[in-house]
């Protein structure tokens, strides 16, 4: 059986001058080279990456209109108003509510949260939202992970007497909502120098400022950075400058000083018991929060995350963990009947983007079978379902190609829509499906360059075994959290020759082995889901190996390992590109 085919391609050189500035008795040339391949410079700019402290944090008052919004925070608790927490369903929305409410209760008794239900009132600030925190009185409402574009519903709100403070990380529209104060990185007016926070991360930041104005030091607010990390992990921005300090200080709370009942309750469920990653945030916890405004209300999971006590939260856990185990069945059995459609529907066979449609499929996983399908077909991405009268979506995309431009170039078909360059969310009238999956085909193949057709795995260095020794591999440990931006170093090592080849894992999908080279002690390799790379190795025959060093626990032990993204056999260039190296690799696999 052929292997999929991939294209490996080797990070651009940096310059020679800045890797020898970096390399010193401790800073070997390989690592010197990783480092520069992450915007660093000088020794002093490394120091800092291995040594993320809260004294990296920028000055919240940076961000545009920051002191606007402490000034009305400030006066609806000195005036003693109901003020209203909002935010979005899934895990930034959700962690973003559960860290604004949890501090800002402590100063008053009249604040209530809100999580619009997902089915009912859709994504982002609703008019029910709005109208129940008119009913309860409110007059501030505190939007996260939303409302940058809602400018008719901040403008309904302003004529209840309700003001609005807008804390988003996405882009904003041409007009900004008239709202007391919209804080977002991404507005061309806001000189807050890093742009790629999460909604939580915005969140988190205003609390910062109104500590700051109140006289409350950072220390006092610094444990609710675990739900800071947790949005970072799972809403995929960038693990870089400030996101970086935010995310590894966030972990070193969860890992060393976990207090949250809610979070203690999901991992016990889990049956996790070891130090999380930010990749341990995306699909061990990501998944549980998310599982909540998926099947019933992403109210759910604020209420775990606010949770005072274990039994509170064991309750609610189970609950959740229900809802997972419910989404997890939904997922496979709408993933099967979408990739159903390939064999029945010529339209899909040889377009250059899937747009899949069934009324009767669950709005809250549609997001993960678009993905699941680039899995099998890689393409753009659309998949959606009815709800509410209308056709709604998720849109998941490749490497390289910004999913939501491919829908701005189709707006004048949708009724909303909204995202970043890999997920986007949209909605459009039914008599409108046809037209929009011709329009995106279309797009799609006048913006998509041939390359990114096919999968690519980036190589960061090319490496012997030899060179894979204790301190390198502390080094790359110390270049933790990992994530969009600073990613797991990637290494290939060409001419090795695999021994102690199995099949593993209860359908055999997966490929265990060793490798080792003259010189060096074997070393185990796992290759999750590449069984048809099998032939590749097991005969002896020399091949390249494209891999990450990772450490692998298992029965209480840790364990070296070699995590394969991906193997070619050693008569061909690994690096070749274009078709024609496709094309040679197909016939010789």
């Amino acid at each position: 059986m052929s292997a999929k085919i991939k294209r490996w391609r080797l990070k651009p050189a940096v310059d020679p001058g800045v890797v020898a500035a970096l390399t010193h008795a401790r800073s070997s040339q390989a690592l010197a080279t990783l480092l520069a391949q992450r915007g660093l410079r000088t020794p002093g700019e490394a120091r800092e990456f291995y040594r993320p402290s809260a004294d990296h944090l920028h000055d919240p008052f940076l961000m545009k209109d920051m002191d606007r919004a402490v000034k009305r925070i400030n006066r609806a608790l000195r005036d003693k108003e109901p003020i209203m927490v909002y935010g979005d369903y899934d895990v930034d929305g959700t962690t973003s509510v559960a860290l604004v409410y949890g501090l800002l209760a402590h100063y008053s008794e009249r604040i209530i949260h809100y999580v619009p239900d997902r089915y009912a009132e859709g994504y982002g600030i609703s008019y029910q939202g709005i109208d129940t925190a008119a009913a309860k009185g409110v007059k501030l409402i505190i939007a996260l992970d939303c409302g940058i574009k809602a400018v008719a519903k901040v403008a309904y709100a302003k004529e209840k007497g309700i003001d609005f403070i807008i804390c988003d990380h996405h882009l904003p529209g041409p007009d900004l909502p008239d709202a007391v104060a919209v804080l977002d990185p991404k507005r061309t007016d806001c000189p807050y120098p890093y742009k790629e926070l999460s909604g939580c991360g915005i969140g988190f930041k205003l609390m910062q400022a109104f500590a700051s104005s109140n006289g409350i030091g950072l220390g006092e607010i610094e444990h609710v950075l675990d739900l800071v990390a947790i949005s970072i992990g799972c809403d995929i921005v960038q693990v870089t400058g400030e996101n970086r300090t935010l995310a590894f200080l966030g972990l070193e709370r969860l890992n060393k000083h976990p207090r949250r009942a809610g979070i203690k309750a999901l991992l016990e469920m889990s049956n996790f018991n070891r130090d999380l990653t930010i990749s341990d945030l995306v699909f061990v916890l990501g998944p549980r929060i998310n599982a909540a405004g998926r099947i019933q209300h992403g109210q759910q999971a604020v209420e775990l995350l606010l949770a005072k006590s274990s039994n509170e939260a064991g309750n609610i856990a189970n609950l959740i963990h229900a809802n997972n185990l419910e989404r997890q069945l939904l997922d496979r059995s709408i993933t099967d009947q979408a990739l159903a459609m390939f064999d029945t529907e010529d339209s899909l066979k040889d377009a250059w983007s899937t747009v899949v449609f069934n009324p009767s499929w669950h709005k809250g996983v549609i997001g993960i079978v678009a993905s699941r399908l680039i899995e099998t077909h890689y393409r753009p991405t659309v998949v959606l379902t009815e709800s509410n009268g209308k056709v709604s979506g998720s849109a998941r995309s490749v490497k390289g190609f910004n999913i939501y431009d491919a829908l701005d170039a189709c707006g004048e078909l949708l009724e909303q829509y909204g995202g970043h360059m890999y997920a986007a969310g949209l909605t459009m009238k039914a008599e409108n499906l046809d037209a929009f999956r011709e329009r995106f085909e279309e797009v799609v193949r006048e913006t998509l360059d041939e390359t990114m057709r096919t999968p690519e795995e980036e190589v960061d260095l090319e490496i012997q075994l030899a060179d894979i020794g204790p301190g390198f591999v502390k080094a790359i440990k110390g270049m933790e959290p990992f994530g969009p931006g600073n990613m797991r170093p990637v290494f290939l090592t060409r001419g090795l020759k695999a021994n102690d080849v199995r099949l593993i894992g209860n359908d055999r999908n997966h490929l265990k082995f060793k490798v080792a080279t003259p010189g060096t002690e074997p070393l185990e390799a796992i290759a999750f889901g590449q069984k048809d790379h099998f032939d590749t190795i097991a005969d002896g025959q020399p091949f390249s190996l494209l891999y990450s060093i990772e450490t692998n626990h298992w029965k209480g032990r840790a364990t070296l390992q070699l995590n394969v993204k991906d193997m070619k056999p050693g008569h061909l260039d690994p690096l070749a590109s274009g078709a024609a190296a496709s094309t040679l690799a197909q016939t010789n696999t």
